[in-house]
């Protein structure tokens, strides 16, 4: 009995010490708070969905999705042999030029009328809270922090790990003018040293003027947030980017819901819609999309154009690493304009003449 009690004593102390390392964050507090405390979308001590979203299905239980995740079979679940891509080098671009590049996963670059503007990036090899686990694909990493410009903006749209790497931000303080994210996560970056002058924090359906005509919005997903035990202290967030003659949706990560269709009706329309393609399960399918629902939500908001991303780099669902962009390739029978970058390719997205490449054929 007595070496039981020490054993669960040490288990505790570990945890304990785990959690209260750095890069798990900490908690909102102080005049953060008192905000977050007057949001209409946080209730019962959480933020919350706009309609009803289980965590996982009905049909099923964490024991039961965590042991298919863990001793389950995945045929191909990370590419047989390393990715070979050719990195643009965002120093040089001319600051005239429009581009867009992806990094893998949910992280991107973006020039926009002369705008610097880095999204979730996720640079150090790995996307977990430990390096040994959900490691970056062979070759998928090419852009390291050394090679972002200064930023206009950086956008975090959820603390997840996979798209707030406390690592890749800390790097990037000092070559980061201004952070947009949502409503309870400057206090991670306000904790790890970001100055909270240079922090616009948003709710739902709040938006920032951010001089010359730029303006951002953060709109609702179907999504979570936490870093740690503790869920839903943060909100997660779209947003929309607007410039003085274009209009960006950055989806961020959701399952589908009519808050797609609402911001359809509310812009009337958008030149670019980046959502997510990736990590999706029956398990969660109120949480992330299913194959063939990004395509829907791109139609209710009204784009002409999409990129999906959130897949290519890391394997956090049971499901090939090429799968999503073979099924959304296959349902997109109506020929909407999506449009498939390679990692680290410089592309304009207003350039519908361009053909891309199946370049994932080549992998799998």
């Amino acid at each position: 009995m007595v070496f039981f009690l020490l054993f669960i004593l040490a288990l505790a102390l570990t945890g304990y010490f785990v959690l209260n390392q750095p890069h798990f964050g900490k908690a909102p507090s102080g005049k953060r708070m008192e905000r977050i405390l007057k949001s209409p979308h946080y209730k019962n001590g959480r933020f919350d969905n706009l309609n009803a979203t289980p965590q996982l299905a009905e049909d099923t239980s964490m024991p039961e999705v965590m042991f298919r995740f863990l001793f389950g079979k995945t045929p191909d679940k990370t590419p047989s042999k390393a990715f070979h891509f050719q990195k643009t080098d965002l120093q040089q671009l001319r600051h005239d030029q429009d581009a867009f590049v992806w990094m893998g996963h949910s992280s991107y670059f973006m020039q926009i009328e002369g705008k610097k503007i880095l999204v979730d990036p996720v640079l150090s090899g790995y996307a977990s809270p430990f390096s040994f686990t959900g490691k970056a694909f062979a070759g998928s990493d090419v852009y390291q922090t050394g090679d972002i410009p200064v930023l206009d903006y950086l956008i975090i749209t959820h603390d997840h790990w996979d798209h707030l790497d406390y690592n890749t931000v800390l790097k990037l303080f000092t070559r980061t003018k201004k952070i947009i994210t949502g409503l309870g996560t400057g206090e991670h970056l306000e904790y790890w040293g970001y100055d909270p002058e240079n922090i616009i924090e948003l709710d739902w359906f709040e938006s920032a003027d951010l001089g010359n005509r730029f303006k951002v919005t953060a709109e609702p997903a179907r999504h979570f947030s936490g870093r740690g035990l503790k869920r839903d202290q943060a909100i997660w967030a779209s947003f929309v980017f607007e410039t003085p003659t274009q209009r960006i949706y950055i989806g961020g990560d959701s399952g589908y819901d009519d808050h797609f269709k609402k911001i359809g009706e509310k812009y009337e329309s958008f030149d670019l819609a980046i959502l997510e393609n990736g990590q999706y399960n029956d398990d969660w399918r109120y949480i992330h999309f299913m194959p063939g629902e990004n395509l829907k939500a791109m139609k209710e908001l009204n784009a002409k154009r999409m990129i999906p991303v959130h897949h290519s780099k890391f394997a956090l669902a049971a499901h090939s690493w090429y799968e999503p962009l073979t099924k959304i390739a296959k349902l997109n029978t109506e020929n909407l304009r999506l449009i498939y970058p390679k990692i680290g390719e410089k592309i304009d997205w207003k350039d519908d003449a361009k053909v891309y490449e199946k370049w994932w054929e080549k992998y799998d």
